[in-house]
């Protein structure tokens, strides 16, 4: 499975758009090769940059199996519980400095039945021996 976004390249900037210096809104994402027994995807958005450890800006789970994510795609699945408290996208805003920011898709063997807004570890601990394929894109972002 292979994770890439329009919006920028593996390794590359993310663009102002999609950081809380822009309109702050989640880029497009597109899925090659998810496997044809996966029955949910799963996106974990975070940045190991951080100064207090590693930031979680988007949880979503139970998402339907799909090949494209809409740009600005608002709820997505089922929203978890960001490092911010809040379900949905939360940008790129790194205090200071180049973070690393990996967008990472799970395809999935069931749906994880997770209530709303779960956190990120609730929901790793879920996928354990559950997925099927994994795919990460990572971007950058300095201020």
């Amino acid at each position: 499975m292979r994770l890439t976004s329009a919006a920028f390249e593996n390794g590359g900037a993310i663009p102002d758009r999609f950081t809380c210096d822009g309109v702050d809104v989640s880029p497009g994402l597109s899925l090659v090769d998810v496997p044809t027994d996966a029955v949910s995807l799963v996106l974990v958005m975070e940045d190991p940059d951080a100064p207090g450890g590693t930031w979680d800006h988007w949880i979503a789970y139970d998402i339907p199996v799909v090949t494209e994510i809409a740009e600005n795609v608002g709820e997505l699945g089922v929203p978890g519980t960001n490092s911010w408290g809040a379900a949905g996208y939360g940008g790129p805003c790194p205090p200071s400095g180049a973070h690393r920011y990996s967008f990472t898709i799970s395809a999935v063997d069931s749906d994880l039945g997770l209530n709303r807004g779960a956190t990120k570890a609730e929901v790793l601990a879920a996928l354990e021996g559950n997925v099927l394929a994994e795919a990460t894109l990572m971007g950058t972002y300095s201020r």
